[in-house]
């Protein structure tokens, strides 16, 4: 009797990229394409990069490239191409039809990614929806390309379902999901008004994808948060409270890793998620600093937040990672603060605990008053709200000190002290 041993086909794939003169180091690029590439589960085995004024309108690379990359697929044993850019219908059309094999670009290999990460109902609408919204412009003239790509990177995840069906039922699903993410995003509204009605100021924790957040999330709440040395190894937000060593209260939010060219499908399916950032009274920004590139990893946070509508908040930087770092010297000065940590080993957290405490007392009025008995009740108010520091009964009342928001010292009717 003869057995056959079945065996998953290894993608072997080779990296393409544009150099534009005033663009960014396609090196660089190239570096964090093959990394995507990896965690998808695919072998890097090439790459090409050709300079340019701009990128070619009809298949992204000239003529003369096309050759020397069939000619290196064909050395390399290669199963197909993943293109740096997002292409355009026309291009990934083209490429196709003058390679002869797979065609992906960043875009389809993120969401490709996204869909292997999503684990919650809300994460997994959010990326069929995006990828929907991907290939629904990729429909037209393609015939048979889609169901021509087989198994491997860009065919798994929900977007898979019915991708040979015509642009009508795409766009039925289309408006379904759009319909269930809007109730989802109704309920994170909902969860966003109990949190200011209790007067608990929050922080969300972005920073580039890997760079530590839900390593960070997890040291300082013990919140469980999947943390893997992997890019984009969790896409749902995860909220925990965290008390400060004097007793101050605060919500930390992890978010989903920002990253260069973050595909618009995503950001525009995302934009609840990411919008926790745009919400949040202040960012903590982490940075892998043992990365070479971490420089161009804050600009695109930086860049991110601006495009979320989430500047002009008071962020903390942490150069997280100082046990990898190797004495790497960096600077942020669009900070309020800069804190060199290591969420792994917990150096540092004392002093950003600091940090936050130090925060949260600004935007608080201290309060050293002497409550008549009949007044009692004011100090479950200042229980609920602010932070009862201390407490004593005398005979001529309950001596208090705390710290208390703005509208709540204007409800307690009590002279201003100076800060501690």
């Amino acid at each position: 009797m003869n057995f056959f041993e079945n065996r998953l086909l290894e993608e072997r794939v080779v990296l393409v990229a544009v150099q534009m003169e005033d663009g960014e180091n396609a090196e660089e690029s190239l570096d964090e394409l093959a990394e995507l590439a990896e965690t998808a589960g695919a072998r890097t085995v090439g790459r090409i990069i050709q300079s340019r004024d701009s990128v070619h309108p009809g298949t992204y690379i000239g003529k003369g490239k096309i050759d020397e990359v069939r000619s290196l697929i064909l050395a390399a044993d290669a199963t197909g191409i993943i293109c740096d850019d997002e292409l355009s219908p026309a291009q990934l059309h083209n490429l196709e039809q003058e390679l002869e094999c797979k065609v992906l670009d960043r875009t389809l290999l993120i969401l490709d990614i996204f869909a292997g990460r999503a684990v919650t109902s809300e994460g997994k609408i959010q990326v069929e929806l995006a990828q929907l919204r991907y290939r629904a412009s990729r429909l037209t003239g393609r015939g048979t390309a889609l169901s021509r790509l087989g198994g491997g990177i860009g065919t798994r995840g929900p977007g898979e379902k019915k991708l040979e069906t015509d642009r009508r039922l795409i766009r039925e699903r289309i408006s379904a999901l759009k319909e269930d993410l809007a109730r989802v995003e109704k309920y994170r509204e909902v969860l966003r008004a109990g949190r200011a009605r209790g007067n608990l100021k929050s922080a969300a924790i972005v920073g580039y994808t890997n760079a530590g957040k839900s390593t960070l999330l997890n040291r300082l709440t013990g919140a469980g948060v999947l943390s893997e040395d992997k890019l984009f190894a969790t896409l749902d937000p995860t909220t925990r409270l965290l008390e400060l060593p004097d007793g101050q209260q605060i919500l930390l939010t992890d978010t989903v890793g920002f990253i260069r060219k973050l595909p618009h499908h995503l950001v525009e399916a995302f934009k609840s998620t990411l919008e926790e950032a745009k919400y949040a009274d202040y960012i903590i920004h982490v940075v892998d600093a043992s990365n070479p590139c971490a420089e161009m990893q804050m600009h695109v946070v930086y860049e991110t937040l601006r495009q979320l509508g989430a500047e002009g908040k008071t962020v903390v930087t942490l150069f997280n990672k100082q046990d990898a770092a190797g004495g790497v010297s960096l600077r942020d000065f669009r900070a309020d603060y800069s804190l060199k940590i290591s969420a792994k080993t917990g150096d540092g957290l004392e002093d950003l605990m600091g940090v936050l405490e130090k925060i949260l007392s600004e935007d608080q009025i201290y309060v050293e008053h002497v409550f008549p008995y009949q007044e009692a009740g004011k100090l479950q108010m200042i229980r609920e709200r602010g932070q009862l520091i201390s407490e004593e009964y005398t005979g001529d009342g309950i001596a208090v000190k705390a710290r208390v928001p703005r509208d709540v010292y204007g409800r307690l009717q009590v002279p201003r002290m100076d800060s501690l």
